[in-house]
Parts: C-alpha cells; sequence; structure tokens
C-alpha cells in the first residue's frame, strides 16, 4: 500500500488547498509521518514555490512542521475528508501537528477563518 502513498498524498494537499485557498501560496515543508502497524512511512511533502508540490519518501531536515498520522486515519481523510472532518479528527487527538509555533499558529488561524467562511464553524 506504499506505493498508494504518494498519490494519496497528493489528494489530501490539493484538496485541503482547494478548499483552503488562501494557504495555496504559502511554501512550506513538513514531514508526513504514516504510522502503521509497527511502522512508520516517512514523506517529505513540500508545497508551493517554484516547483509546486513535491512529494519523497523519507524526512527533510528543514522541515517546519511535522504531521504524525494513523495509516488508515490518512487514508479516509485524504480520499473523503474535507476542512471539518480533518479538524475533528484532530481534536479528537487521532493525529499530531508539531513544529514551528508560529507557523502551527499561522495554519490554525487561516484554516480558521476560512471554516468560519464557509459557515463550518461558529466564530467565538
Amino acid at each position: 500500500m506504499s506505493s498508494d502513498a504518494p498519490a494519496l498524498i497528493e489528494q489530501a494537499v490539493n484538496r485541503f488547498l482547494d478548499e483552503v485557498p488562501a494557504l495555496k501560496p504559502l511554501a512550506l515543508i513538513v514531514d508526513l509521518e504514516l504510522l502503521g502497524r509497527g511502522d512508520v512511512q516517512p514523506y517529505n511533502v513540500a508545497m508551493g514555490g517554484p516547483d509546486g508540490l513535491k512529494i519523497t519518501k523519507g524526512v527533510a531536515d528543514h522541515a517546519r512542521i511535522r504531521l504524525e498520522i494513523p495509516r488508515a486515519t490518512f487514508n479516509t481523510l485524504a480520499e473523503k475528508g474535507h476542512i471539518a472532518d480533518w479538524h475533528d479528527s484532530f481534536d479528537k487527538g487521532d493525529w499530531k501537528a508539531s513544529g514551528d509555533s508560529a507557523m502551527l499558529r499561522l495554519l490554525a488561524q487561516v484554516i480558521g477563518k476560512q471554516e468560519e467562511r464557509n459557515g463550518l464553524r461558529k466564530a467565538h
């Protein structure tokens, strides 16, 4: 199933960026760890910049964000998930995000504003 991972990652990123267009111009490097049964599949996802979306196996020393997601959860979110689904899954603790705190705050703010525009979340 790992051979499907890059295509699934690309699908998830493109769907997410379509739903949160304000993130499209952001150049960001993310380490994505897909957690399987006794197995970790590391991927480096580079978004934005001159190369567009680039997905490679392994981790990058210069990634600003790290996501740890069980493979089954990722598969479901990548294939059918929308912003609200990703948010709910994160709130439940299904997956974790770590890294540059300023970048994490920026992402949370931009995604939150998009959810409010879409009427997916009540403003506080």
